[in-house]
């Protein structure tokens, strides 16, 4: 039986099909066999960052003082609880605007507005599974339910998370205005931009540098010898999302996108009583995100905690117990309730194809083509 998807066609306003470039298939040059492989123990893996989180939040409310937190919870206001469910969804929204530009650069037609939202926020799901699936996973319900190849959109998460990454050290550069001494640290956040920026817009820069890499001595070489083909075949994989024109609208979204979560750290705070200064709170949230994201543990579970929790403590001045349910209701209404959002758009996505990512992938009625074609603008 099929997969449940549609080829992907040639715009009719093309005067011919345009080949492929070097490694990449189009849908009708992949047989069954050659489909990515689903992931497997979706539920063991899901239940098991779930576990993950229970024992970190629960080692956390015991160090912090249980009966503290308790106390500090009778007293909260919910709506703010509620405002920051509300600004995190503000962020999804914000972010899909950039994964519809992503696709509208590599020319991928035809994927009726609601469906591609309910395709780009199906990749919450695995955002606190262990290893990269949950990367590539909306990729993979794209090439199901429409006949989009895998290797022409994954390359999109990666511009994603390259344009997270600076909107992130821009808001935690401007955060850290708000403390003494912080224009050293502002200084220093952009210069690591700017050196980002010209890593990426600039590949032979890029290759310059790696070149000498693999010619070291020593394990430094062989880590070189390692890794420098791989960050190549990345540049090249980036080539048409990351020049410096198409840079600058998605890092303004995620610039955006970011700050607001920020916001509704700030609303909790706020909800607990406690007054602080929004740029502080950004850079809280932001730095905390950063190191949850440079630390290779599904969804940053325990590292993206402590030290959101610990900012708050040793820089804001926040008490300890605050500080701690804080932190638990932030990483409710942004890490879980991401996750909640997944599991609704994925379900829903089944309702109209109800064979997705199970073996077989048969809608009960075929969806209309997606249309590729090569934007050269």
């Amino acid at each position: 039986m099929s997969r449940a998807s549609t080829l992907v066609t040639t715009s009719p306003e093309t005067s011919a099909p345009s080949e492929p470039p070097a490694g990449q298939a189009t849908v009708s040059q992949m047989s069954q066999s050659e489909a990515p492989a689903r992931p497997s123990g979706l539920g063991k893996k899901l239940i098991s960052g779930v576990l993950v989180g229970v024992v970190v939040y629960g080692a956390i409310v015991l160090v912090s003082g249980t009966h503290k937190i308790e106390k500090e919870l009778e007293h909260f206001h919910w709506t703010a609880f509620a405002v920051a469910c509300g600004l995190s969804l503000t962020n999804y929204g914000i972010r899909f605007l950039k994964w519809e530009y992503y696709l509208k650069v590599l020319g991928i037609r035809g994927v009726p507005k609601v469906e591609s939202l309910l395709t780009f926020l199906s990749g919450f799901v695995l955002t606190i599974t262990p290893g990269k699936v949950g990367e590539v996973f909306k990729s993979l319900v794209l090439f199901e339910t429409r006949g989009v190849p895998m290797v022409r959109t994954a390359p999109i998460v990666v511009a994603e998370r390259l344009t997270d990454l600076l909107g992130i050290i821009v808001l935690i550069t401007i955060g850290s205005t708000a403390f003494a001494g912080g224009l050293f640290w502002a200084g220093l956040g952009g210069a690591v931009v700017l050196t980002l920026l010209a890593l990426v817009t600039f590949p032979n820069l890029t290759r310059a540098l790696l070149k000498p890499l693999p010619t070291l001595p020593g394990a430094l070489g062989r880590i070189g010898t390692k890794i420098v083909p791989k960050v190549e075949q990345g540049l090249v994989e980036l080539r048409e999302l990351t020049t410096p024109s198409r840079l600058v609208y998605p890092s303004l979204l995620s610039i955006v996108g970011w700050a607001i979560e920020g916001v509704g750290i700030w609303y909790i705070l706020r909800g607990f009583g406690e007054q602080h200064d929004l740029a502080q709170t950004s850079f809280f949230y932001s730095t905390a995100t950063l190191a949850g994201a440079l630390v290779p543990v599904p969804g940053g579970l325990g590292v993206t905690e402590k030290v959101l929790e610990q900012s708050m403590v040793r820089l804001g001045h926040v008490p300890t117990a605050i500080a701690t349910a804080t932190m638990l209701l932030g990483r409710l209404a942004t890490l879980w309730f991401a996750v909640l959002v997944g599991f609704i758009a994925l379900g829903l996505l089944r309702l109209r194809y109800p064979s997705l990512l199970a073996g077989t992938a048969k809608a009960e009625k075929p969806a209309a083509p997606a249309s590729e074609i090569r934007d050269k603008s």
